[in-house]
Order: C-alpha cells, then sequence, then structure tokens
C-alpha cells in the first residue's frame, strides 16, 4: 500500500503553487489484477481533481473490481466539479484507499463510498499526507492563513552585519532552495525596510510589502513584476498609483501594523498561505503567528553582538518566555543546513 501512497504523494507534488485555496492530490488506479491502469493528479485550482483526472482516461468498466488511491478523502459535493465519490462508484472499484480524511466539513466521501459497498482503507501514510497538505488544513480547520517564515542566518544567528552587509550568508545552493520554497506559498511577505535597505526582487506571483509610512519607492525592483499588496497606516494616503499594486489601509498595533488585521485581509483576498521573508523585527512580529519556519544555517561566526539577527523585537528576562518550536526535519544543502520547524 505505501508503494502506491507515495506515488500518489510525488503525483501530487505536481500541482505545488497551482491549487491553491484547494489541496495538492495525486491518484492511482489499479485493475482487478492488481495492475496499474491509470494516475491523475489536481494541477490547477477548477480543473480536475485527482481522482477525476485518472479516472476520465479509462473507460468505464476498466476498473471494474479493482483499487483506487489517494492520498486525501474523495470529495462527496458539487464544487467547480462533480462529486468524485459519483466517479468512483461508477466506475465499479471495489476498494478505495486514502491517506487522510479532509478537513472540509462539506466531505463525507468514505460515508458515500462504505454506503455503496465499497472497501475504504483509511490512515495509509497519513503523516505524510497531513505534511503535504499542511496549508490546506490550517485553512479548512481555523479559516485563516498560513504563516511560514524564512530566514537565512550565521551559526550565531545573525541575518547581517552591524552595517547591513548579508550578501551572501549561505551558498548558493541554498538559495536555490529558497526559490524552490517560495512556490509553495500563494506569496511572500517583506517589509519597507527590506526593500529600502536591499532592493530584492522577490521573484513571485503575489507579494505582500508592510509599508507603515509608505515611504518605499513604487520604481524598486520588487514593484516591478507580480500582483502586489501595501499595507499601510490608515491615517495616511498614498500619494500615487501603480499598476499591479493595491493599497490596503490597517490599524496600528504595539507600534506597527496590526499583523493580525493583515492576516485576515489576506485571507479575505484568497491567499491561503504567505512566507514572510524579512528582518529581525517583522520576523518577530510573525512569530506568535508563524506555522513553519525555514532556518537555512551557514557554518560561519560573525562574532559581533551588534550584529542584526534573525528575530529581534522584544526584550526577555526569563529564557522560559522563549518561542517554542519543534524541529520536524533537517536538510543538508552543503556547505549550509537547513532547519524546518513547526509550532510546538
Amino acid at each position: 500500500m505505501q508503494r502506491y501512497m507515495n506515488i500518489c504523494l510525488e503525483l501530487a507534488m505536481k500541482g505545488r503553487g497551482k491549487t491553491s485555496p484547494n489541496p495538492l492530490v495525486g491518484c492511482v488506479v489499479l485493475d482487478k489484477n492488481g495492475d496499474v491502469i491509470s494516475t491523475g493528479y489536481h494541477a490547477k485550482c477548477g480543473e480536475n481533481h485527482a481522482e477525476r483526472d485518472a479516472l476520465l482516461k479509462l473507460n468505464v468498466g476498466d476498473a471494474e473490481g479493482g483499487t483506487l488511491y489517494v492520498n486525501l478523502e474523495p470529495c462527496s459535493h458539487y464544487g467547480k466539479t462533480p462529486p468524485c465519490t459519483d466517479l468512483i462508484i461508477e466506475h465499479g472499484l471495489k476498494t478505495v484507499v486514502i491517506g487522510m480524511r479532509d478537513s472540509n466539513p462539506k466531505v463525507d466521501g468514505v460515508k458515500k463510498l462504505r454506503e455503496a459497498g465499497i472497501e475504504v482503507i483509511e490512515g495509509v501514510m497519513e503523516e505524510e499526507c497531513r505534511k503535504l497538505n499542511e496549508v490546506f488544513i490550517v485553512n479548512q480547520k481555523e479559516h485563516r492563513t498560513f504563516v511560514a517564515i524564512k530566514t537565512a542566518t550565521t551559526l550565531d544567528g545573525k541575518i547581517a552585519t552591524s552595517n547591513g552587509s548579508s550578501k551572501w550568508i549561505t551558498s548558493e545552493n541554498a538559495r536555490n532552495e529558497v526559490k524552490i520554497i517560495r512556490e509553495k506559498y500563494d506569496a511572500i511577505l517583506t517589509s519597507s525596510v527590506t526593500v529600502n535597505s536591499d532592493n530584492p526582487t522577490m521573484f513571485h506571483s503575489k507579494k505582500v510589502i508592510l509599508d507603515r509610512n509608505l515611504t518605499t519607492d513604487l520604481s524598486s525592483k520588487i514593484y516591478q513584476q507580480g500582483e502586489i499588496y501595501v499595507f499601510y497606516d490608515e491615517k495616511l494616503t498614498p500619494k500615487s498609483d501603480k499598476s499591479g499594486v493595491t493599497f490596503i489601509k490597517s490599524p496600528v498595533k504595539d507600534g506597527g501594523l496590526d499583523i493580525e488585521f493583515v492576516l485576515k485581509e489576506l485571507y479575505n483576498l484568497g491567499i491561503m498561505s504567505v512566507l514572510v521573508e524579512s528582518g529581525g523585527r517583522l520576523n518577530g512580529a510573525f512569530l506568535s503567528f508563524a506555522d513553519k519556519i525555514y532556518n537555512f544555517i551557514a557554518p560561519k561566526i560573525v562574532g559581533d553582538n551588534s550584529a542584526k539577527s534573525s528575530f529581534d523585537y522584544r526584550e526577555v528576562f526569563d529564557i522560559n518566555e522563549s518561542e517554542v518550536f519543534e524541529v520536524s526535519e533537517v536538510v543538508k544543502f552543503l556547505p549550509d543546513i537547513l532547519l524546518i520547524l513547526h509550532k510546538k
């Protein structure tokens, strides 16, 4: 079973960055002899779900008495496409193997399949399946945008020297991986400080800039590509506009823009996941909302306490007040390493 569920997960990843707000799903269909006769995956929001993609490649009867593998419970309701359960029943599958139940309360595919006399086996590689669709799970269960933070530091946690020198802390291998990580998220988010000091391009289809005092130059590199949302102090008024840029008023809280308000607005805009790439202050502001951290670490030591830290936003006098995360994965991008952490 794990063999075919692994194939489902590999197929599902082909839709990464294209299916939001829908989940990543792959499907494998075996005939009654146990031979693979079709595969499919959800390629893009609005297009066929993985099960439909796989089954529509077959004639009715080809899969009769066979087994269908899918990493997420088949849908049982009408959305942009008809219910996958109906098509599974129509094709006469004997067994359906799923990795995890759907977090969407509208879905009860398991019940519908079992009522049709189909054997349903649940929980195959469930942990891996949940990991793949962690964004979708948060969106469905908590009705909010999934927040990840990416940072690249030295061994002593520095992201730049005291005068701002930071290129490059990590190697080209690590930087190439960052490009891949960005593709997983609906938008990337940064601050006006980062835009003004580094003038980054941050290539992505959607970008969010927190610019409380409207200090960023609209001719900066970051504004030259993508759909851009600029949050600013509600007491101010933008002096200019630019095609592709949407200005959004935000209340101010604790000396900065209200992060909770920003995240609610992003969710309302259909941005289901965001990757924060910024300096220590904004990283810190988002820390209590973070679901995940990507921490690239280079084997370098700055050794200067005045250098800029990856999280530098408050005074703490008790070590027990630290934000606690759990290391879920360690990956080598020699000479650097990547720690992937989740909120404990």
